[in-house]
């Protein structure tokens, strides 16, 4: 596996013979012609929803942040730091790992907006840093002093590094796995414990911090999961019975690591996030992602906490969940009929 040339004016690959990945194309954004519609589709839903981080108002965690208790503050700074990795992670590997392999330029587009999401999402933890927290180097130190974090990003990273290491077709397949799990799974799991605070009316700038950044993932979630979907109706001798063992294990192993990350963090001391609520909203998570794309459910939960749906969402909201002011959410409401 090539990366592909930034300038191919020997290409003469139609538009039909566009590729997800192994495609020959040209270098060029011919976008008046395009493959993949779901992508441009996409594309424009993103635009929609640019935001910034200053639009958020962080007043009043300074203040609710010290009426945390031990345990919330903790967690907050727990979960915000495997936020920073995973977000800092992912915008080095989608521009590095992932882009220069795929071929088809409504895709590629795609790619470089979600890294510059990601690199936003980056600044807007340093903001929540900032804000509220009286020891933000021990946050963004905390990947390199807490083993149970360490040991987490450390096998989150090893997964893209086999496609650094080794750019066959299957590994570029298993790197769409690894960022579906990673945008939905690992994401959701930590969003989660914000709404949790906020739910109780504490916290409630960084829970909406959160929502706009939710918002974004969900978009890049969709993106992988049509990636996968595409290729295995382009590629399907690539799904192959050892692939997809491959697959459910790196299920498996995500499962295992962020219940028991969930578990570390909340202490069982977090009201509404009980050892059994996270052990299987983290199961329900990732059979909802499995059976995206077309494969079978493994844990079998119901969603045990519904209210967050709702509570993370901005359709079909005519007001600020928190602050109760007159907001217009229409930009960027996702209707999953386009996918």
């Amino acid at each position: 596996m090539q990366r592909k040339k930034i300038y191919n004016p020997e290409s003469q690959e139609s538009v039909n013979e566009r590729r997800i990945f192994g495609g020959d194309p040209t270098g060029l954004f011919e976008l008046n012609n395009i493959k993949y519609q779901w992508a441009y589709n996409l594309w424009d839903m993103m635009l929609n929803n640019t935001w910034f981080p200053k639009e958020v108002d962080m007043t009043a965690d300074v203040r609710d942040y010290k009426q945390l208790t031990d345990a919330e503050k903790r967690a907050y700074d727990k979960a915000l730091s495997q936020l920073i990795f995973m977000d800092s992670l992912q915008t080095n590997n989608l521009i590095d790992n992932v882009n220069p392999y795929i071929t088809s330029p409504e895709i590629n587009l795609i790619l470089v907006r979600q890294a510059f999401e990601e690199a936003l999402h980056a600044q807007s933890y340093a903001v929540m840093v900032d804000s509220i927290s009286s020891n933000s180097d021990e946050i963004y130190d905390m990947w390199r002093q807490d083993m149970q974090l360490k040991n987490k990003n450390d096998n989150i990273a090893k997964v893209y590094e086999g496609l650094a290491g080794n750019p066959t077709d299957q590994e570029i397949v298993k790197a769409m796995f690894a960022n579906q799990i990673l945008e939905g799974i690992y994401f959701y799991s930590g969003f989660t414990f914000f709404y949790t605070l906020a739910r109780s009316g504490k916290m409630l700038g960084s829970a909406q911090m959160i929502r706009f950044i939710q918002r974004d993932e969900v978009t890049h979630l969709l993106l992988f999961q049509n990636m996968i979907n595409a290729t295995k109706k382009e590629r399907p001798e690539l799904f192959t019975p050892e692939l997809i063992e491959e697959v459910h294990e790196m299920f498996d192993r995500a499962v295992e690591l962020e219940i028991a990350w969930g578990q570390y963090i909340t202490e069982g001391q977090i009201l509404g996030l009980t050892n059994d609520i996270i052990e299987d909203y983290i199961k329900y998570l990732a059979d909802k992602r499995l059976h995206a794309v077309g494969l079978e459910k493994r844990y079998h939960k119901e969603h045990p906490i519904k209210w967050v749906d709702n509570f993370s969402s901005f359709n079909d909201q005519k007001t600020n969940f928190f602050e109760g002011n007159v907001t217009n959410y229409s930009k960027g409401s996702l209707n999953f009929d386009d996918f």
